[in-house]
């Protein structure tokens, strides 16, 4: 790495996990992160210096950047309330120049960095390739009318997606259409080929409105008079409408019959791997009509399950009698919207330490789903109260939730401690409740429901009950026991 320094003419690099859209979940072969350290976790970066590589990674992937990491690469386990960037700047001196790639890092992200040295890269030194997005979209859902004040360009995926109501299914764990989108009042343009793009831009001479946060810094220097503002289709596609609350519904229908059908094979067959329940899992969801998954499908067995985004899926990992198995998983299906949903089954007999944090994670769900509060900070810091310090060795280490859409992941609304979770969750807005409970040396469990908000009261779009064996009914509060009558118990 030194060589390849030497050879840029600097003294660090930052190496991102994103591509050219800023998308969370790239293929790995567009990502650089992954080709330079080994691990495969949706987000957190690398920093390249003369004598070290360091990996940025958040309390979801601790330990699975410990087991993916190559040799040489020093995990940085960021912590609740820590912010990458500001940890990365900590190591960067003020005297040496750092060295970012244009069209992987946002605009706002690039002037995060200033008044130190940057010198800015247009293609990648460690990956610069990037997988042909052709664009076979398919309308899915009605356009959204947006008349803006002045011309606006807008390079979000989901919002580009959103606003024109269409979809692509032609890549897995995916149903954004690969493009960028130009909206006046009087017209649309929409650029599926990044070249076109470039030479609009370069020619457009008025004022344009972007979002420093999503558009990459690139494009955001070929623009002659930007206009930076937050963007005001994030919180417009974050507030469902009726339609599409009622295609979700229909959606989750659909994936609860799935994850049953996973449990029935599960108590039906023995020595099955997380690879077999993972294939099988896709075929199910296949069966009840979804497009692709919404990502990945998680299944983690007894110590993987406590690696909160694990992702291997192996075939030499089988479940036995008293294991417990994890299942994260979602599909998407013809309004293009992400489920999801998080189930733990134990094979057989559970033990009564499963038993016991199957339950207080339980708790911590019904309490925050019965809850009456204005922002996802508020229910963050309940379901936190609930379950951090309760069983030793055993911690929360992500927050509550998120907003679910177009992507599995958006924001707003956020069940966290980041500032956006000081939204008010307005009714309509859609969001995951998971609160989870994790120690390495034995297993992890989590239990997700996709919900939406509704005069005022959080409603369950997954209908998928819980396990009876797992529950110790002793743990549980008369007032929790009646929440609990609203979700069959298995």
């Amino acid at each position: 790495m030194n060589e390849l320094l030497k050879k840029l003419g600097v003294d660090y690099l930052l190496v991102n996990s994103t591509n050219e859209y800023l998308v969370e979940y790239p293929a790995l072969s567009e990502n650089a992160r992954y080709t330079l350290t080994g691990f495969s976790g949706s987000t957190g970066d690398a920093l390249v210096c003369e004598d070290n590589i360091y990996l940025f990674v958040d309390g979801r992937y601790h330990t699975q950047a410990d087991m993916e990491a190559k040799e040489g690469v020093t995990v940085v386990k960021l912590q609740l309330g820590q912010k990458q960037d500001d940890e990365i700047r900590k190591i960067i001196k003020p005297d040496k120049v750092l060295a970012i790639v244009s069209k992987k890092v946002s605009q706002s992200r690039l002037e995060g960095f200033k008044g130190f040295k940057i010198k800015l890269l247009e293609n990648d030194p460690v990956n610069d390739f990037t997988e042909p997005h052709t664009t076979p979209a398919v309308k899915a859902m009605p356009p959204i009318e947006l008349i803006p004040q002045k011309p606006v360009f807008i390079t979000n995926l989901e919002e580009v997606s959103y606003l024109t109501g269409m979809r692509d299914f032609s890549k897995d764990c995916s149903s954004k259409i690969w493009a960028k989108l130009f909206v006046n009042k009087n017209e649309r343009k929409l650029f599926t080929d990044n070249k076109e793009c470039e030479e609009f831009l370069k020619s457009y001479t008025e004022e344009l409105v972007v979002d420093k946060s999503s558009i990459n810094a690139y494009d955001y220097a070929l623009i002659k008079h930007p206009i930076s503002k937050p963007s005001e289709i994030k919180l417009l596609k974050a507030v469902k409408t009726d339609e599409e609350i009622e295609a979700y519904k229909k959606a989750f229908e659909r994936t609860d019959e799935a994850v049953l059908a996973i449990r029935e094979y599960i108590e039906s067959n023995d020595n099955l791997s997380e690879y077999d329940i993972a294939k099988r899992l896709r075929e199910e969801f296949i069966k009840y009509g979804a497009k692709s998954l919404s990502f990945n499908s998680i299944v983690a067995i007894n110590q993987n399950s406590a690696l909160a985004h694990y992702a291997k899926n192996a075939k030499d990992v089988i479940l036995t009698k008293g294991s417990l198995v994890l299942i994260d998983c979602g599909a998407y299906y013809e309004s293009g919207l992400a489920t999801d949903i998080t189930r733990v089954f134990v094979k057989g007999k559970p033990s009564g330490l499963q038993k016991e944090v199957y339950t207080t994670v339980l708790k911590a769900f019904l309490n925050a789903y019965n809850a009456n509060f204005n922002t996802g900070y508020e229910y963050d810091k309940l379901a936190h109260s609930i379950l951090d310090n309760k069983i030793e060795g055993f911690i929360f280490s992500h927050g509550l939730g998120h907003g679910i859409g177009i992507n599995v992941h958006e924001a707003p609304p956020a069940l966290n401690q980041t500032e956006i979770a000081h939204t008010k969750i307005q009714d309509n807005m859609t969001f995951s409740i998971e609160p989870g409970l994790y120690n390495p040396e034995y297993f992890g469990v989590r239990l997700e429901n996709s919900c939406y908000m509704k005069e005022g009261k959080i409603h369950s779009f997954v209908k998928m009950g819980y396990e009876g064996k797992m529950i110790d009914y002793a743990l549980l509060s008369e007032q929790e026991k009646e929440w609990l009558k609203e979700f069959e118990i298995l």
